[in-house]
């Protein structure tokens, strides 16, 4: 899609980092919220969500009209071709969420606000824009040595271990799953050890009321952290990659991108660690294996990836121009929510769900196109939550659940979800 031409109502919006912009424009089409349209039922999406996700597929087809919070009117993609055609055509596609018609409707303390909200990072850039700045960071993480990336994992799995090694007891999603991906990530930014604890404290108050202030610290760390690297200019990391890249990236592109990188990674990549221990401390296919089976990491993650995504849904995509998708009309201005845990148990795809992935690795949990997670940040997540996993039983390798399986709960957002707490057990080791 090429830049918006001056006469579009979207040029004449600005962006306002670091607070989201809403905009009043486009005016809502008459009956804005499409005929049919299904109330989102929140406590089986939490309970039950594949048995959710089958149903609105049976009774309404791959594409369905949803209300979020009773009034918000999106259409939800549940089939896996349907999220493909939408993912790889970001003409009609587009990703630039001030088109949206229906910001009237939006409460001030909505809970997707942090994602829907325009902000001028990558993520809301559409065309030549987005390629320029996709590219650059899309390099920054491949200049990533993956040996090092390795040792960086492991080094600080070991220092989390350690605080807990000794006692025989710990959460592995509060004092491990939880802690290491911004610990690793920051660290390849360019971060200290202090400034990396601050950031990560800072994004635990990224929603509510608390966000504007948050986000304010995080991006004056972001702005240190520029200017250090621009007068530093031979240091070997992330942000000095992007500050030298040909883009030319200016240092607010920049400092955006970082941020909403860090912001992308943190909790999926938690997610990721968490669900694919509860599967590995539940599951008697890995149990049988977890003081020698490094191969059945990479199995429980691969299934975590199809059947317990951390990323569930996506929102969104704006139509760009009236269109069909999946038998339904989608008008300009409309709203899209990518099912992409969803998609992964399409039966039309997938028949038999409950015969596992294999080694199928076309999943939709990093979703697809040039708006999905880039294959360079795959990788890095895939690495961490590796190593985190490996790390983690080569130190103990008895560790086991010290609650049944059936009482663990989940935290659950439209956005994420992952298993809340993994209390466990196991002999008290010596510190590394």
């Amino acid at each position: 899609m090429t830049t918006p031409d001056p006469t579009s109502p979207l040029d004449a919006l600005p962006g306002a980092p670091p607070e989201p912009v809403f905009p009043s424009a486009p005016a809502p089409p008459d009956g804005v919220v499409p005929p049919g349209s299904v109330p989102l039922d929140y406590g089986r999406f939490r309970d039950e969500p594949m048995e959710l996700y089958r149903e609105l597929l049976r009774d309404h087809g791959p594409v369905v009209p949803v209300l979020l919070d009773g009034k918000i009117p999106v259409w939800t993609v549940l089939g896996y071709r349907e999220v493909v055609r939408v993912t790889t055509d970001p003409n009609r596609f587009a990703r630039d969420s001030r088109r949206w018609h229906s910001w009237h409707l939006v409460p001030p303390d909505w809970e997707l606000t942090t994602f829907v909200g325009y902000r001028p990072t990558m993520l809301f850039s559409e065309g030549a824009d987005h390629q320029r700045r996709s590219e650059a960071i899309c390099d920054g993480l491949a200049s990533v040595d993956q040996f090092e990336l390795r040792a960086q994992c492991e080094r600080v799995a070991d220092q989390l271990i350690d605080t807990f090694a000794g006692s025989g007891r710990a959460d592995l999603v509060a004092e491990y799953a939880s802690q290491i991906p911004l610990r690793v990530v920051t660290r390849l930014y360019g971060l200290d050890d202090t400034e990396a604890a601050a950031i990560q404290d800072d994004s635990l108050h990224l929603t509510g009321n608390d966000a504007p202030i948050a986000l304010q610290k995080m991006q004056t760390r972001m702005e240190a952290l520029i200017k250090r690297v621009r007068e530093n200019p031979d240091q070997v990391n992330v942000a000095a990659h992007l500050v030298s890249h040909p883009a030319g990236l200016t240092d607010d592109e920049i400092i955006n991108d970082l941020l909403g990188s860090i912001y992308a990674v943190q909790q999926p990549t938690s997610d990721l660690i968490g669900n694919a221990l509860r599967l590995m401390l539940t599951d008697e296919r890995f149990a049988i294996t977890l003081s020698g089976g490094r191969r059945s990491v990479g199995q429980a993650l691969n299934e975590v990836l199809w059947e317990d995504t951390p990323v569930p849904f996506w929102i969104g995509r704006w139509a760009a121009e009236d269109t069909m998708l999946g038998g339904r009309r989608i008008r300009k201005g409309d709203c899209l929510m990518l099912g992409l845990a969803a998609a992964n148990a399409d039966p039309d795809v997938r028949p038999d769900f409950h015969s596992g992935a294999g080694g199928n690795q076309a999943h939709m949990a990093f979703s697809h196109g040039k708006h999905g997670c880039p294959p360079a940040a795959r990788e890095i997540a895939e690495v961490i939550a590796t190593a985190a996993i490996e790390v983690l039983l080569d130190r103990l390798p008895d560790v086991t659940l010290s609650v049944p399986a059936d009482e663990l709960e989940w935290h659950v957002t439209l956005m994420m979800r992952g298993v809340a707490a993994l209390p466990a057990e196991f002999t008290p080791a010596h510190l590394h």
